[in-house]
């Protein structure tokens, strides 16, 4: 107990410990209310991020033609975007275009493990070959699961799709993400199966996604939502509707495509034609994609998808060159193949100059 002998001692006293009492109090109020302070730092933040990533970043990429960059962008930077998740809304269309991307890295790993794989079996090299397609179905697990994602992802922002009702789309912007979104699933299921493991794909997936490209524009995207719609058609049994012809709108589809200088229907014509058994129509489509690409310029706004396009089907071109010479697609060579008659060349009898 504390005893004060001058009176203007014990005033002094309680005038700091009061000082004491009221810098707690502020201090605790301040402590307490830090956290409120930060969410909505980190909220405004996140809804920044989220509105300059959608209306920018994606934009600028697509104008873009370096898929390394586009696919190192989406594994780098999808767990930090999508954390602002946590502080405000879902930023479910963005998932869309970070985890189709990142998908597409985890694919790219696949198609290079096939082709060492396919190298491997082209030497009669049986461990190696073993080895390479277990790493090709571990990457497309991989891919699967980001495809998937980006398919719920989708789902929760556009409603589930296939049913009959179509969103109401503010802008080019996002009817483009809603065919990114189609395109997640369908690739969803197709790395599930090569995979030959279950992630959880709905077998269901490619009719679903038949169905939901009756609302998007074809003209204006190409002729890929037809194109992705034949596609389907010619892969399951029974999709192709009466009257319909899974292939001769896969033709169609390709015209537009080189017209417009995005090529991405070439794509789906070519993974058709594999599903078919049709080596000499993919060869065709193989061929009319590199003398588009010779003809006609990208589109300077889809540069991205033009050249996404191009890298699958030199993805394709590389797995018929590999199985048959051991080696991929020759450099500059797009087009051409292994047992290409060669023009006979003019030669000159040099013992008449003599």
């Amino acid at each position: 107990m504390t005893h004060f002998r001058n009176p203007s001692r014990k005033a002094l006293f309680t005038a700091r410990r009061f000082r004491n009492l009221v810098a707690a109090c502020t201090a605790s109020a301040i402590l307490s209310g830090c956290g409120a302070v930060n969410h909505m730092m980190y909220k405004t933040t996140g809804d920044v991020m989220q509105g300059f990533s959608r209306d920018h970043t994606v934009p600028f990429l697509m104008e873009s033609g370096d898929l390394a960059m586009g696919c190192a962008m989406s594994e780098a930077t999808a767990p930090l975007l999508m954390s602002f998740g946590r502080v405000t809304s879902e930023p479910d269309q963005l998932a869309v275009m970070l985890y189709l991307s990142a998908g597409g890295c985890a694919d790219e790993q696949a198609r290079e493990h096939e082709l060492a794989a396919l190298a491997a079996l082209h030497a009669m090299n049986g461990n190696a070959a073993e080895d390479a397609m277990i790493r090709q179905k571990r990457a497309h697990a991989l891919a699967a699961r980001r495809y998937f994602k980006g398919w719920q992802h989708h789902n929760a922002h556009y409603g589930e799709p296939g049913n009959g009702e179509c969103p109401d789309f503010d802008d080019d912007m996002d009817e483009f993400i809603y065919m990114a979104g189609l395109l997640s699933g369908l690739q969803a299921l197709n790395a599930q199966t090569q995979s030959t493991s279950s992630i959880g794909v709905p077998a269901n997936i490619g009719s679903v996604v038949a169905r939901a490209t009756g609302c998007l524009e074809n003209d204006k995207w190409w002729g890929a939502p037809m194109a992705l719609r034949a596609t389907v058609w010619a892969m399951i049994p029974g999709a192709q509707p009466k009257g319909e012809d899974a292939f001769e709108r896969l033709e169609i589809a390709d015209a537009q495509g080189e017209a417009a200088g995005v090529r991405l229907p070439h794509v789906f014509h070519a993974i058709a034609a594999l599903n078919r058994g049709d080596e000499a129509m993919v060869r065709e489509v193989i061929r009319n994609h590199a003398e588009s690409l010779e003809s006609a310029p990208a589109n300077e706004d889809w540069r991205f998808v033009d050249a996404m396009a191009t890298d699958m089907i030199v993805a394709v071109s590389d797995r018929l060159w590999v199985e048959n010479t051991g080696h991929r697609t020759p450099l500059g060579q797009l087009g051409t193949f292994w047992d290409d008659k060669q023009e006979a060349v003019e030669t000159m009898d040099l013992d008449d100059l003599l």
